[in-house]
């Protein structure tokens, strides 16, 4: 699949929120997964490896018939741990669509390990 980006992968759910309005208090995992072609692309990546880009990541509640949609803003840092190439990335998000009583907005810090051929 020449020009794509294909990956897979864990996600894991830490209930770390400092007041119960903040968090769900509970664990949660998944699977994630980007399948992705960029020929000229939207992201712009500096000379330091570092990348701003905005998403979403929408979710659909089937019990209660209601989405999440999340519009994330973000800034990823490239850094070398050792031989290994890291990705740190600090994300703000204002949500779209929310249930009601659900967030207004919100920060995300992440690490991904990267594993290149």
């Amino acid at each position: 699949m020449a020009g794509w980006i294909v990956g897979a992968g864990p996600v894991l759910l830490y209930p770390s929120a400092s007041d119960d309005a903040l968090g769900g208090e509970k664990w949660g995992a998944g699977p994630t997964a980007v399948l992705l072609r960029q020929d000229h692309g939207w992201t712009y990546t500096t000379k330091t490896a570092t990348t701003f880009g905005v998403n979403t990541e929408s979710t659909y509640d089937w019990e209660n018939e209601q989405w999440t949609v999340p519009v994330n803003v973000f800034v990823t840092q490239l850094l070398k741990l050792g031989p290994l190439p890291i990705s740190l990335s600090l994300d703000g998000r204002d949500y779209a669509e929310r249930p009601i009583g659900g967030p207004d907005w919100g920060l995300r810090f992440a690490i991904t390990f990267l594993f290149p051929r």
